[in-house]
């Protein structure tokens, strides 16, 4: 049985939930290696923690296949 390797914020060192996991992508493209915590990923792209879980739920009303 394979164990979940916890994914940690790059910048914080907090672990990270996997809608987070799956904004990161859909922000700053599939192919990254190194993941934000909501938080950090607000201070990096200049925006409110607020706005961006407005975004997840906008993006799993869409049926966005990252947020499955």
């Amino acid at each position: 049985m394979k164990k979940n390797k916890e994914t940690l914020c790059c910048e914080c060192g907090i672990a990270v939930p996997k809608d987070h996991i799956a904004l990161s992508k859909k922000l700053l493209g599939r192919s990254i290696t190194q993941f934000f915590c909501i938080a950090c990923l607000a201070e990096h792209i200049e925006c409110e923690v607020d706005d961006l879980e407005i975004k997840i739920m906008e993006f799993k009303e869409q049926g966005c296949a990252l947020f499955l």
